[in-house]
């Protein structure tokens, strides 16, 4: 049975943990976490169109979290995972050794990130690295 088929529910992403994102919302957290990095950067940048996008958005995150069930599959490494290893210890590449790139999390390790511009970089695409590795892994 395969779950992109609609025969199995997928549950790539998590309700909560776009709400507990939400409250660093005015950053654009849970925007980056939904796999929106244009508008997740608007909100880093206007700290959530000076507030009230990120009211706005404790409306949309059932819907995001939605779309983003449709749109990325669920697999072996969960996004929740990745997400807050990303975000707590980011610098020091542990979200890279969850993924099993360990010469890019020891690059990470002794560079900070690669200065920071790395962990800047997954932020706009760690939903889609994550897609990508289970998809290969199913």
């Amino acid at each position: 049975m395969n779950q992109q088929q609609g025969i199995l529910p997928n549950n790539s992403h998590s309700k909560v943990m776009g709400y507990l994102l939400w409250l660093f919302g005015f950053m654009g957290a849970h925007r980056f976490y939904y796999g929106k990095p244009i508008s997740g950067t608007i909100w880093m940048l206007t700290l959530g169109l000076l507030g009230l996008g990120w009211l706005v958005d404790i409306f949309l995150i059932p819907s995001m979290d939605e779309e983003c069930d449709n749109r990325y599959y669920e697999g072996v490494l969960d996004y929740n995972i990745a997400w807050i290893l990303l975000t707590f210890l980011g610098v020091f590449g542990f979200h890279k050794f969850y993924q099993g790139k360990i010469l890019m999390g020891i690059l990470y390790l002794l560079t900070g990130g690669f200065f920071l511009f790395g962990v800047l970089y997954d932020f706009w695409t760690l939903t889609e690295q994550i897609d990508d590795i289970n998809k290969g892994i199913a």
